[in-house]
């Protein structure tokens, strides 16, 4: 058995987006550079991503924000306490 993940987060400055396979990274995107990157060491058949995974990565990135800003205008009036 394996344990494939992938997480999405963001925030108002910064985001990410990585592939992890048995807690190894696989893949992220690089948003400074603006590519994906596959930190695979070299003893491993290497594993590629489609060519197009960094322009979904930055696709979802927009995606989170919008997000994050309805949740932001829904949860505006809910009390800390709540």
């Amino acid at each position: 058995l394996h344990v494939d993940r992938q997480v999405i987060g963001c925030s108002d400055h910064d985001g990410e987006q990585a592939y992890n396979l048995d807690g190894e990274e696989m893949w992220f995107a690089d948003f400074i550079k603006k590519e994906g990157v596959e930190p695979q060491p070299p003893f491993i058949d290497h594993m590629t991503y489609v060519d197009r995974a960094y322009q979904g990565a930055e696709v979802n990135q927009q995606i989170c924000k919008a997000s994050l800003d309805v949740v932001r205008r829904a949860m505006k009036d809910f009390k800390i306490e709540d």
